[in-house]
């Protein structure tokens, strides 16, 4: 091969996904190949007949727009445009335009075909469409989390033991005491006739009974939980995780069809690894002071970097960041009663934000906001002024900083009653100017951390039915989220900041991540959907008129994936020492997952788009 010749094929032999292919298949391609030169404003498919080639720009840049002239992507050098294989059945060819004058090596694609027919990877790139290429990428990254599975993506019934010990509920609680003794367990499920009707612990023996001077010879009804929480069989290590952090427990009896299986303690999951989000939790409810609190606090960024190098995905380990955070809040909160006294009326201590969509990475800021009965006097509010203050400075003091934006239980104005978050909510829909639309995007994201769960859920329910019939403020809220648009239009290979202390870089949380996060938002509360984390937001809008079951699962896979670069970027800066942040250098990711990240953006476009016509 001659020098020129050799040249082309070392250039071409580095993009994706030709550096899938080996050395000789290049050099045949290499030898079909036709050089061509395009100047500026010249329309690619008026020059070369419309034929189905492929085009590798060498030097210069392609524009491919729509019919209707809108925008659809940008090639520059060193990538493949590969339109005219995609549309060579259409009766329209595509409409691709140089921006400057531009050098091709085009070849015919019935020609490339044969020549890789050996190679279906490589075929199945040029013949898939960019939500397929995703889809395909991340259906490979999860299954690379479940080979290198560890608890936090494990199926309960890995954990759970049975039979389940059960006790009748006129026993007495001193009957529940030995037979508790005699089987060497810590909780008993008070069943009638094999239904169970709740469940009592050896805590709850010495709460309910020793302290209070309970007779032992009262029926073990009369301390039991009858609001009993269980998980289902088909359930995840990582949901156990969830519901026991959330409620504060530490025993979760686990079912199948409604049936009592088994049961699943925190010690359990413990005992199959060391460092983990269950052991940093279970650390956590028994530390005493602010100062231990601190001290584990420095275990979340090992955490994260040992997850995101075992492969686990952005979504298990931002469910079990949210959940060491929301351990570190209740702790503080147990703390704060045991120095204040108990709450002189029923409140609930909320997570906004990514923290309640169970999205967080290390070491994020706060968002936070208290509900409290509308049974609040005026002499209560000193006692919630000091639980805010002491959980926000404590929370701080573990590294999780103060919202820049004051959204705090500290702030007077998120420290209200149910009758005045009622009205908040009220405003902001039926009045949605643009300081209602910014509260939008953090208050609609809620979910109860400690405290009485119904303050926030009657307020929620109330919310949704209102979201779900007012049309003008749907369209409103989908406009201002418009407003974040993902880099389509980019030139060379990204829009990226021009300086400052992130110059050239691309932010993944406003570029890309929080654009789906606002269109799940809006789903949501177009369908009146109660969940707040994003992915199920979108699993569960699926198939409504928001939104079609496909268009969902191609943004829960961009949402994934770049959920996973944002993840792994923080990991590593974290291990050099560095702050964490979301700002991602091109550099820094291999050619194959820039052109996945061009995928991901293409799919937020077009969702973009498509609410943009809706509204």
């Amino acid at each position: 091969m001659d020098s020129a010749l050799s040249e082309i094929s070392e250039f071409i032999q580095a993009i994706p996904p030709l550096d899938l292919l080996p050395s000789n298949i290049i050099e045949q391609i290499v030898k079909e190949i036709s050089i061509s030169y395009v100047r500026r404003g010249q329309s690619l498919s008026a020059t070369n007949n419309e034929e189905a080639n492929i085009y590798i720009l060498r030097k210069g840049a392609l524009s491919y727009f729509s019919e209707d002239e809108k925008l659809l992507a940008k090639y520059s050098e060193g990538e493949i445009c590969s339109a005219f294989c995609l549309s060579q059945h259409r009766h329209t060819p595509p409409n691709i335009a140089s921006d400057e004058d531009t050098l091709l090596y085009g070849i015919n694609y019935n020609n490339f075909q044969q020549l890789i027919k050996e190679y279906p990877d490589v075929i199945a790139y040029f013949q898939h469409t960019s939500e397929q290429r995703l889809n395909k990428k991340m259906l490979q990254v999860n299954e690379e989390a479940i080979v290198n599975s560890s608890l936090l993506n494990s199926p309960i019934d890995n954990f759970y033991h049975s039979p389940v010990v059960t006790i009748s509920p006129n026993k007495t609680i001193q009957q529940a005491a030995i037979l508790m003794t005699e089987q060497g367990f810590s909780c008993l499920v008070v069943a009638d006739n094999e239904h169970p009707l709740g469940i009592v612990t050896d805590k709850d023996i010495r709460r309910r009974c020793v302290a209070q001077g309970l007779s032992i010879k009262q029926p073990v009804s009369a301390i039991m939980t009858d609001d009993m929480t269980t998980i289902d069989i088909n359930s995840t290590a990582y949901d156990a995780l969830m519901k026991m952090t959330q409620k504060h427990i530490h025993h979760l009896p686990v079912t199948a069809n409604n049936q009592l299986k088994g049961m699943v303690t925190v010690t359990d999951l413990m005992n199959n690894e060391g460092q983990n989000a269950v052991n940093i939790t279970s650390v956590i409810h028994k530390a005493t002071s602010v100062g231990e609190l601190t001290e584990i606090s420095s275990m979340i960024p090992k955490l994260q970097i040992r997850m995101a190098k075992l492969g686990t995905t952005a979504d298990h380990v931002g469910k079990s960041i949210s959940a060491i955070t929301m351990a570190f809040t209740i702790r503080l909160i147990e703390m704060a009663e045991k120095l204040l006294g108990p709450p002189p009326v029923p409140y609930a201590w909320l997570a906004a934000g990514s923290q309640a969509r169970q999205e967080q990475f290390a070491h994020s800021d706060q968002d936070n906001a208290l509900i409290i009965s509308n049974d609040l006097k005026p002499e209560h509010g000193y006692w919630f002024k000091d639980l805010a203050t002491f959980v926000s400075d404590g929370l701080a003091a573990c590294g999780f900083i103060y919202c820049p934006g004051n959204v705090m239980a500290t702030n007077p104005q998120w420290c209200k009653t149910q009758k005045q978050w009622s009205q908040y909510f009220f405003q902001w829909i039926n009045t949605p100017e643009p300081k209602a639309l910014m509260h939008c995007s953090t208050f609609f994201d809620l979910t109860t951390v400690y405290g009485d769960n119904q303050l926030l859920e009657k307020v929620r329910t109330k919310m949704l039915k209102t979201t779900k019939s007012s049309t003008l403020f749907i369209a409103h809220l989908s406009r201002n989220a418009l407003n974040l648009r993902p880099p389509l239009g980019f030139f060379r290979d990204f829009v990226l900041k021009q300086n400052g202390e992130n110059k050239a870089t691309l932010d993944l949380k406003h570029n890309g991540i929080a654009p789906i996060v606002d269109l799940a938002r809006i789903y949501a509360l177009s369908e009146g959907i109660s969940s707040v984390n994003t992915i199920e937001r979108l699993k569960q809008a699926a198939g409504t008129p928001s939104l079609s079951t496909a268009s969902a699962a191609n943004l829960v896979d961009a949402f994934e994936f770049l959920s996973m670069l944002r993840m792994v970027n923080q990991a590593d800066k974290l291990q050099q020492g560095l702050q964490p942040n979301n700002y991602l250098s091109p550099k820094d990711i291999s050619k194959l997952e820039r052109e996945h990240l061009k995928d991901a953006f293409k799919v937020i476009k077009t969702m973009q788009d498509s609410r943009q016509s809706t509204y």
